[in-house]
Order: C-alpha cells, then sequence, then structure tokens
C-alpha cells in the first residue's frame, strides 16, 4: 500500500519530492513531513501517511510530531541569542549563572564544555524515575550535585537527555523564564510557527503516535545482548536516564508516547512541532523570516566553532558526530546540504538544519523510528542535486 502525499513542490524541485515519497516504502504504518525553504520562500511543503496506526488517522498539515533531538538545536539558537546579546559568555564557568552546579569537583566546567557534550554529566549517577524527570528542579539539583563522569572539557561523550535541563537551567537562570517560555517569547511567536518546547494540553490530540521500526528494535536487541551484567552501561543510561525512559525512548503508551512528557519541558528531545514551523525557524538563523533574524553572522561564527569531534570518551564505532556550541555540523555521521551546514538530527530519524551558503531552512520529521536511517538523507541528497 502506497501512502497518500500531499503538499506542494516548487518548479525545479520535483527531485526532492520524489525522494520523500521514496522514504515510505517499506514503511505502511509511517507518517511523515517535510519542509524546505530557500531564501525565506518555501519550496517544499509535503505530508502523507499515517498519523496515528492504532487509528489509521492520516497525517495532516498541522500534525505535530516529537522531535527528539532537534530539540537541542532549538536550544542552542536560545542560547546563541543570549550570547549575541551580551547575556551569556560560552567560555565563562556553568557557576557564574547556576551558583548551586560549583559541587562536586565542576567549579571549571565551562558554558561550552555543557553545549559541546563535555561538561562529564552525560548520563545520571542514580537511576531517575519518569515522575522525577517530570520536575525541574529535582533532575537539575541532582545534576548539580553530581560528581563528573570524566574530567570536565578532556572528552566528549553525548549528553542525549540531560544536555537539556543543564543547558536549560544556564538558559533559566540568564533569561529569566523556563527555557519553553524563552522559546515561545523569542522564536515561536514572533515567527509564528507551531512549535513548542512544553506542549499546550489542548493540543494534544494532534501529535502523532510514535513506533518502533524494525531497525531501531534490532538495535536495541543486540545492545540489551551485548550488555554485561552488573557492568554500567554509560551511554544507554544516557538515553534511560536509569529507568525513567525505555530503550527505544518510546513504548506503546510510555516513554514519549506519554501526554505528559510532551507538556513537559525536555529542553534535549522533547521538543513538539511541524516540518514547516522546524524548517521556518532554521531558515530565520540565516535570512529574515517575515522580518525575524535569529542570529547574526558574528554569533553563528562563533556558535558554530567546533568542540566536539572524533573518538568519544566511551568506545563506539565511527562515523562520529561534530558538534559545535550545542549545535551539530556536517560530519561523517550526520551529512547535511554542505559542509557549513548546521543544525540537530533526533532520535528514528528527525533531521532539522540551516545552510548558509545556499540559505537553505529544511526539516523532516516522521513517527516510524529507525536507527541508521536513510530517509531523510536521500531527500537531503536530492535537494543539493536540485541546488547545484
Amino acid at each position: 500500500m502506497s501512502a497518500t502525499i500531499n503538499g506542494t513542490v516548487a518548479p525545479g524541485f520535483e527531485a526532492v519530492g520524489a525522494a520523500f515519497e521514496r522514504a515510505f516504502a517499506g514503511h505502511d504504518r509511517m507518517g511523515a513531513a517535510l519542509a524546505v525553504r530557500v531564501d525565506g520562500a518555501p519550496v517544499v511543503d509535503l505530508h502523507g501517511g499515517v498519523r496515528d496506526v492504532r487509528t489509521g488517522e492520516p497525517w495532516a498539515a498541522d500534525t505535530l510530531n516529537v522531535v527528539f533531538s532537534c530539540t537541542k538545536g532549538l536550544t542552542a539558537v536560545l542560547a546563541a541569542r543570549l550570547v549575541q546579546e551580551g547575556r551569556l559568555d560560552y567560555h565563562a564557568p556553568v557557576s557564574d549563572y547556576w551558583p548551586e552546579f560549583a559541587q562536586a569537583g565542576k567549579h571549571k566546567v565551562l558554558v561550552r564544555h555543557v553545549l559541546g557534550h563535555r561538561s562529564g554529566l552525560s548520563a545520571p549517577a542514580r537511576d531517575l524515575t519518569t515522575d522525577e524527570i517530570l520536575d525541574w528542579g529535582t533532575v537539575t539539583s541532582a545534576l548539580a550535585e553530581q560528581a563528573p563522569l570524566w574530567a570536565p572539557g578532556y572528552a566528549y561523550a553525548y549528553h542525549a537527555i540531560t544536555q537539556g535541563w543543564l543547558a536549560g537551567e544556564i538558559i533559566r537562570r540568564v533569561a529569566g523564564m523556563s527555557p519553553g517560555q524563552y522559546f515561545a517569547e523569542l522564536v515561536a511567536d514572533p515567527l509564528g510557527v507551531e512549535a513548542w518546547i512544553g506542549l499546550p494540553e489542548a493540543l494534544e490530540h494532534r501529535v502523532s503516535h510514535l513506533t518502533v521500526g524494525p531497525t531501531l528494535q534490532a538495535l536495541i536487541d543486540t545492545q540489551a545482548a551485548a550488555r554485561v551484567p552488573g557492568v554500567i552501561d554509560w551511554p544507554d543510561r544516557a538515553m534511560t536516564l536509569g529507568g525513567a525512559l525505555p530503550p527505544a525512548l518510546v513504548t506503546d503508551e510510555g516513554g514519549f508516547n506519554d501526554p505528559r512528557l510532551h507538556t513537559a519541558e525536555f529542553p534535549a528531545a522533547g521538543g513538539i512541532a511541524t516540518a514547516r514551523a522546524l524548517a521556518t525557524i532554521w531558515s530565520a538563523t540565516v535570512v529574515a523570516e517575515g522580518g525575524v533574524r535569529l542570529l547574526d553572522d558574528g554569533t553563528l561564527d562563533e556558535a558554530l566553532r567546533v568542540q566536539s569531534d572524533g573518538h568519544p570518551f566511551f568506545t563506539a564505532p565511527p562515523p562520529w558526530p561534530r558538534w559545535g556550541m550545542g549545535f551539530q555540523l556536517d560530519s561523517a555521521a550526520r551529512r547535511y546540504l554542505t559542509a557549513a551546514s548546521f543544525g540537530h538530527d533526533g532520535a528514528g530519524g528527525q533531521v532539522a538544519f540551516a545552510d548558509p551558503v545556499h540559505d537553505v531552512g529544511f526539516a523532516f520529521v516522521t513517527n516510524v523510528l529507525e536507527a541508521d536511517d536513510p530517509r531523510a538523507t536521500s531527500i537531503i541528497d536530492a535537494l543539493r542535486g536540485c541546488l547545484g
């Protein structure tokens, strides 16, 4: 059964539309959306498939999706804007803004260490429950009290979920409001887009239902089989927080299918948006969108300086990612449009980024979560061909 695709494709971008259609091959249960903007104008705006496999409801133009770690890119935009305004310094100690953080040998942890996954707090030292991670103060206090897992700044390891609380608390202390509130005030409301870090309960009915695809399930099973009893698997703990989240981040009713997680603020993994909104946000980092330019060129120059790449602290096979000040950069692990592109991908196949060479804002979101996923990459390859 082929998916019904709706939306528009501008002349010259037909290959991108065709690549989006091919992404549904072998995914009868999938829903997805794609948005591409060039020079502040939409050139691709497509959606199709199934919003909720339990009911068969189709994916609509206004369907919302959990975008997982694409949220880290949005949080990086918030931090960069505070730097642009002279209110935050990437090179200052975190404790300058969050005094309680200077515990357990963390007084030399810098803001850029947090944003570049080098703070040594990639996972909690103690098990957290779902109820605990719904309380901002509980988690930020636990991280402030925790000793780093390695010498801060010495190496990096992906802070899959904890980075949201770490960067988010810095933002909260500086901006004087929660990251979700600041995101709405600085980004979503001025741009008029449907994106949230902390979803209003009244919009829950528009959120897609997430399912685990076969390649992700196979990866989870392989990792579980390789686990050594009695030995802490820190990268796994970075994802599950010791039990608060399932290994695949979702179950049929739990993890990021739980409405409680939708309304809570998870600035590393819990953003909810349309593809159209994400593409507009990323476009606004490199061009003016409706008169709104989120970051200036000088700010981007500093924010995109490489902070982490190469071998991570915890052994993992290549290819490895690269990060600037919270922004995921083009690498063999995540190939964007050009070497100058920046943004962040998310679990299961979500991808959102900006490209200053072609003045592009791009977003692909889907509710069928896969591992080593080629869907967005194939679409990006087609876009590169269209742009010449």
